[in-house]
């Protein structure tokens, strides 16, 4: 985690101004000004566009030791920066990467408290359904910057306010910080700095009592494998993975392994399955305001667990059509709704919808 005592001024104002604004990330690109995503939108600074020389000497003061050595191993690296702001601490998530052999950042803005469901949007219903399985594997799915990890933050936040848990995260960098709260335990572990693998992270979580565990992404193999054994021994295991939608995702965590066990793995997911959230953050109308939450949501029963231990993944659409009476919602019904309360625009509604029909 790096300190905002090293933090050479330029950067600093530029971080605050993204704060403000509200923006999601600020990008540090060589022979361009700083840049602000806000409300999905770029925007950028009232400044000069940036020299190679100067962005890596901004940068350089700001990277922990240990990233350092990731990312002059690895041309990526990512880490956590704590910044007094405001009079309260500011976090961001930093990722440094090398484009045309310069170095470049991208700094997401976490917020300062994890926010509450009503503020994302969030179903409290499903929320509180998610989050009290008895065990199982539940993925939250969708694209980069589709609030994945502050949906995962606000379900572990309601369990830790609940008490009575012993809760472990593996996550890379961490990100939210969860308060102390009575009755319960919260360890979070940062791969590359407290653990080296999300794999070794749920390996060695086993051996700290967990009732719940939260791994930051599923991205091989090895944690695929892992994460299905924990939740098949009595825990509830949530984590992301990058998919457009709940079909994707079950298919993805499939394709991770080799052909040759995929009916073994088949067979394990429809069993250790409990849900699928897939969301997308969609331009609201009004073009000052947040992007707007649309999801489609999964829950594992009879059929869909027979389609995923058979491979008929494309039944799975219809499965979630057919399952609205159990709490299921295709993602054009999500658009749909938030279109006829005009809350999108009509462009945005069929951009996203699989289908314009499903929309009339």
């Amino acid at each position: 985690m790096a300190s905002d005592t090293i933090c050479p001024e330029p950067v600093r104002r530029w971080l605050t101004e993204a704060v403000k604004l509200g923006a999601s990330d600020l990008h540090l690109v060589v022979d361009y000004p700083p840049i602000f995503r806000v409300h999905g939108r770029l925007r950028e600074a009232v400044s000069e566009p940036l020299d190679g020389q100067t962005l890596r000497s901004l940068l350089a003061p700001l990277c922990p030791e240990q990233a350092l050595e990731r990312f002059e191993t690895n041309k990526n690296t990512d880490f956590s920066l704590d910044m007094p702001m405001g009079g309260r601490n500011q976090r961001f998530r930093v990722n440094y990467f090398l484009a045309n052999q310069q170095v470049g950042a991208c700094f997401r803005v976490i917020p300062a408290t994890i926010p509450d469901f009503r503020w994302a949007e969030f179903p409290e219903d499903l929320a509180h359904r998610l989050a009290h399985f008895r065990n199982g594997l539940v993925l939250i799915s969708g694209v980069a910057g589709s609030g994945k990890t502050t949906t995962l933050a606000m379900l572990i936040n309601l369990l830790n306010r609940e008490g009575g848990y012993r809760i472990i995260t593996v996550e890379e960098p961490v990100e939210y910080l969860f308060p102390k709260q009575p009755g319960s335990v919260v360890t979070q572990r940062e791969v590359g700095v407290d653990v080296h693998t999300f794999a070794d992270g749920l390996k060695y979580g086993l051996r700290q009592d967990p009732d719940i565990v939260l791994v930051g992404e599923i991205r091989d193999r090895e944690t695929a494998q892992m994460a299905l054994s924990v939740a098949e021994t009595g825990h509830l295991v949530f984590s992301t993975l990058h998919t457009r939608d709940a079909k994707g995702a079950i298919s993805r965590f499939t394709d991770l392994f080799p052909q040759s066990v995929q009916n073994e793995i088949r067979a394990q997911l429809s069993f250790g399955l409990r849900a699928v959230i897939s969301q997308h953050l969609l331009p609201s109308a009004f073009p000052d305001e947040k992007r707007v939450l649309a999801l489609e949501i999964l829950f594992n029963n009879h059929p869909i667990a027979s389609a995923i231990r058979f491979g008929k993944l494309e039944s799975i659409d219809n499965n979630i059509l057919t399952g609205k009476s159990e709490g299921m919602l295709p993602l054009d019904e999500s658009i749909k709704r938030l279109y006829q309360a005009g809350r999108i625009t009509k462009d945005t509604a069929e951009h996203y919808a699989s289908s314009a029909m499903r929309l009339r």
